[in-house]
């Protein structure tokens, strides 16, 4: 017997890309799945092309949830939807991506088989603005042309950042995120997870990098070296917006922090507790580095704490 997997869209804006999001998830392979929808107060017509897809929806899944209501932003939507859920897994794809047919089957028999692994996914193919298959350059800007690509796919960008292989031991453990998220989308999770990690919190507002430091802490995950989902590349990507992202990265990093002074190294894995107090040796153009965050205090009253990356030569 199949256990059932929730299939979760926090929706928002996307009502040229929606309907296409819905139908890759009606196509998969995969047929227990419940389909668990909330669109955040669109401005345009996203939540009328949801509900156009909802007799499709109930024809095809177990249960269909969809809501609306006035924005709350992407945090408290996931929180939302993850409480609406009732499968064992829960996979988690935006309002304009894609996934493969066989991505929730391929993810869903290799967790189901590997309780030590709470999170499973595979490569991103890159579509454009009207899902046709494109490339990255070095600057990452679109191109069609093999031959004048850099990434082919978004784990070939992924990789190159990361600087090691996906399909080794090192993709998703704690040390390898506290340097830099390297988890591509499309993936699916064990939801008895956030029993150990909890919810998502807006002091760590980059969701995806929050979440995959938590879950390295308590479990492996598992890179599939195939594409199983489409990842979409287009002018309202929130990755390309470089000093909101700054800010994002600093203030979830500091959050994460925070985590770690407080948490009890005896409930973690071990790994964890090294990163905390020595942190991450690596190297860069053959220089070996140290990778830890530090903080300073500035000479007020508050007496206000500031985070910085301090990489120095060893």
């Amino acid at each position: 017997m199949t256990h059932l997997i929730s299939v979760i869209i926090p929706a928002y804006n996307h009502e040229k890309y929606v309907q296409e999001t819905i139908q890759s998830i009606i196509n998969q392979t995969y047929q227990n799945i419940e389909l668990i929808i909330i669109d955040d107060g669109s401005k345009d017509s996203t939540w009328q092309k949801i509900q156009e897809m909802k007799q499709a929806c109930e024809n095809r899944f177990s249960r269909v949830v969809f809501k609306t209501r006035e924005n709350q932003g992407s945090c408290k939507t996931l929180n939302q939807l993850i409480s609406i859920t009732k499968g064992e897994y829960l996979y988690i794809i935006a309002s304009d991506d894609i996934a493969k047919t066989d991505a929730i089957e391929k993810e869903y028999n290799f967790l189901s088989k590997n309780p030590e692994y709470a999170l499973c996914v595979g490569n991103n193919e890159i579509i454009d603005f009207n899902s046709k298959v494109c490339y990255w350059d070095k600057e990452r800007s679109i191109v069609y042309d093999k031959n004048k690509a850099k990434y082919l796919t978004f784990v070939d960008f992924l990789q190159h950042c990361a600087k090691f292989n996906f399909c080794s031991e090192k993709f998703g453990r704690y040390d390898q995120i506290y340097i830099g998220n390297h988890i591509p989308n499309g993936y699916l999770i064990r939801k008895s997870i956030f029993d150990k990690i909890g919810l998502f919190t807006p002091e760590a507002p980059l969701e995806d990098f929050w979440l995959h430091l938590q879950i390295s802490k308590y479990a492996k995950m598992k890179y599939l070296d195939e594409i199983l989902f489409s990842y979409r590349w287009h002018s309202a990507n929130t990755i390309k917006q470089n000093e909101k992202m700054a800010q994002y990265n600093f203030k979830t990093r500091e959050y994460e922090e925070y985590i770690l002074k407080n948490i009890d190294f005896n409930n973690v894995l071990p790994i964890v507790k090294n990163v905390y107090e020595y942190g991450v040796c690596y190297k860069q153009k053959g220089i070996p580095f140290i990778f830890k965050i530090l903080y300073i205090k500035k000479h007020n009253k508050k007496q206000k704490k500031f985070q910085i990356f301090h990489m120095f030569n060893i």
